[in-house]
């Protein structure tokens, strides 16, 4: 009974207090917390809704008509022996690269969910796949922060890489935890399997047209509120610690610990806006006082971690799963560090060096300034490329396993 109740308290103990402050600091400080607000809903829904719209759907309408598992199993000869994952698992990764997060999360959860991989198996997936999105870091932190868009490229090829490298490291973590989907067979079988568990969804999931195309806009529609919700909220959040001087106090903290790299104070304390949201942080380290490469690493840190406002996103939208957060948070950490050290690498190459330096042709600069219906028109075509190119290399798979059968036989 004693055992019980200090599980129960122990969590107030630590929640309770820091709702009543914040409270507090709601009604005391009401116009800083209103345009706090203000600032949240834009950044959701200028950046974060046309971003995320289009994938949300269109994974929606694939799981519904059983898509997922069938390019899952012609896909599982890659998945398995380089990320120990399901081949369905290949969908989360594309659409993770090149949406952003928080979207890995929740299709990780997806695939929990309709029972296509273990929890480990998902924890491990959303792991690796949680990116920034390429827009992002391509345009507003290369050319709207850095004012240059190969600095862009270079942020987002330290981010990718140890994203990849993580994922290939997460397959040793509980290896042994056995895959609910089996391994495909080889030559032309596959395709009898593949159709074989696009039926078996079909059958599960035995709605009408009108009616998945309804229920996926209303669950992506539900899956972008959270967000938004979550967005706002850490908005206000960041304006209120800031104003009681907690993020002074994160400055120190993390000016102690990164004091043996030699970095400026002005960059370090752009790592305290950075723990809590991205857009905050990058920018800080983009006009902070010091050299070029500490000012990159700084960013490429930021975006690793991704701020602790997506890992409260992450949060609530496997929170319908029995996956849990522990892994994430730790490659969190590990992939900060590893996209931190991988820009810090690029940049002591004087043949990078030189290439970020040669001015860029107004041409091929992106626009930084579309307006909200040409970033969901642009993040629409990036979605169907997506999913074209996820079509081709599981066609491509299967064309080479084919031939290689037919040739061993020979």
């Amino acid at each position: 009974m004693n055992l019980n109740m200090k599980s129960f308290i122990r969590p107030q103990v630590v929640i309770l207090p820091g709702i009543i402050i914040f409270v507090s600091c709601m009604i005391l400080f009401p116009s800083a917390v209103f345009e706090a607000s203000k600032a949240g809903i834009s950044a959701w829904w200028n950046i974060v809704f046309p971003a995320l719209l289009p994938f949300f759907i269109a994974s929606e309408l694939l799981a519904g008509y059983g898509i997922i598992q069938f390019m899952g199993v012609l896909l599982e000869p890659v998945m398995r022996p380089l990320f120990n994952l399901p081949g369905a698992a290949s969908f989360v990764m594309a659409v993770g690269y090149t949406s952003g997060f928080p979207i890995s999360a929740s299709l990780s959860a997806r695939l929990r969910k309709d029972n296509i991989c273990t929890r480990h198996e998902a924890e491990r997936l959303m792991c690796f796949t949680n990116n920034s999105s390429p827009l992002f870091m391509l345009t507003a932190v290369g050319v709207g922060m850095f004012h240059n868009p190969r600095l862009g490229v270079v942020i987002a090829v330290s981010h990718y890489i140890a994203n990849i490298f993580l994922g290939l490291a997460l397959r040793f973590y509980k290896r042994d935890d056995a895959g609910l989907l089996p391994d495909s067979s080889l030559g032309r079988q596959i395709w009898q399997k593949a159709l074989t568990e696009m039926k078996n969804a079909l059958r599960n999931d035995p709605r009408a047209f009108g009616k998945i195309m309804g229920d996926a806009v209303s669950s992506s529609i539900h899956k972008l509120l959270i967000i938004g919700g979550f967005v706002i909220l850490f908005s206000v959040i960041i304006k209120i610690s800031g104003i009681i001087g907690v993020t002074a106090v994160l400055n120190k903290v993390f000016i102690i610990l990164t004091m043996p790299f030699g970095l400026s104070e002005q960059v370090v304390s752009s790592l305290s806006s950075g723990f809590f949201e991205i857009t905050l942080g990058t920018k800080a380290a983009a006009e902070a006082s010091g050299s070029l490469p500490h000012r990159l690493v700084a960013a490429s840190l930021i975006l690793g971690w991704s701020g602790v406002s997506v890992v409260a996103q992450v949060s609530a939208l496997i929170s319908e799963t029995d996956l849990k957060m522990g892994l994430f948070i730790i490659c969190r950490i590990i992939h900060s560090l590893l996209a931190g050290i991988l820009t810090l690498l690029l940049m002591t190459s004087q043949s990078i060096r030189d290439w970020t330096a040669q001015p860029v042709m107004t041409g091929l600069i992106p626009d930084t300034t579309m307006s909200w219906t040409a970033d969901l028109m642009f993040y629409s075509r990036l979605c169907m490329y997506t999913l074209t190119a996820w079509l081709l290399l599981a066609i491509t798979v299967y064309i080479i396993r084919s031939f290689s059968v037919i040739k061993f036989r020979i």
